[in-house]
């Protein structure tokens, strides 16, 4: 089995994303600049090699790692910038530390000229697994995705179904993942942007539109998340 923890980040172009809704019947274009984005999910070797921890329930260097916060997400992107020799992206007020409650009040600013590692905006995501396609999903559902209609209800490795155009795997299916973005902080508050669908879902959860959310503390396993950078400047 192949345990490395190198991180492989794939190019994504400059272009343009319409967003949409369900519940709000809103939608609304971004334009959306060139970044990197991890090849597939940060999987469970890649995560232990920098907080030295294995928080996901099923076991599995290769596997996606979950069971993990929105804040433990922030936290890692950090500290792999760090250790890369980085600009962290985030900046984390006293009160976000490790305890639920304090977290859940904490505060987070974010450096948009930082070159770290950090969590893909919502916009950068929904481009990212369109990949200059316009239909619900990239390509064929069973080849690209693991849901609840092929992965025998458990989580799978990363990277085992096929990619997008752009080199991209697992964008749908296997793990929902975070997204930086607060969902409707009018009415939900400190809820963040979860997408992607996940190994459990039924196949209209896995669509490129999707948009769910959770609170930033929520840990579940079939929940993890997907490294950006912005590329380095001058």
């Amino acid at each position: 089995m192949d345990t490395s923890t190198d991180i492989a980040m794939i190019a994504v172009p400059h272009g343009r994303v319409t967003l949409s809704d369900r519940r709000t019947e809103r939608r609304w274009s971004v334009e959306v600049e060139a970044c990197l984005l991890g090849e597939h999910p940060v999987t469970q070797a890649q995560y232990a090699s920098v907080t030295g921890e294995r928080p996901s329930a099923v076991r599995g260097d290769r596997l996606p790692v979950t069971n993990v916060s929105w804040w433990d997400a922030v936290r890692y992107c950090n500290a792999l910038s760090e250790r890369e020799g980085f600009a962290p992206v985030y900046r984390l007020g006293e009160a976000a530390g490790r305890d639920d409650t304090a977290e859940q009040n904490g505060t987070v600013e974010r450096d948009a000229a930082a070159d770290g590692y950090r969590l893909p905006g919502e916009a950068e995501w929904e481009h990212a697994c369109r990949a200059g396609t316009t239909g619900p999903r990239y390509g064929e559902l069973d080849e690209i995705a693991w849901y609840r209609g092929n992965s025998g209800e458990r989580i799978h490795e990363a990277g085992g179904r096929r990619p997008n155009r752009w080199g991209l795997h697992d964008m749908l299916g296997n793990v929902w993942e975070w997204c930086w973005e607060l969902y409707d902080p009018e009415v939900y508050g400190t809820y963040r942007v979860l997408r992607g669908g996940g190994w459990f879902d039924e196949h209209w959860s896995c669509r490129a539109s999707v948009r769910r959310r959770s609170m930033s503390t929520f840990r579940i396993d079939d929940l993890g998340f997907r490294l950006a950078r912005s590329p380095r400047r001058g």
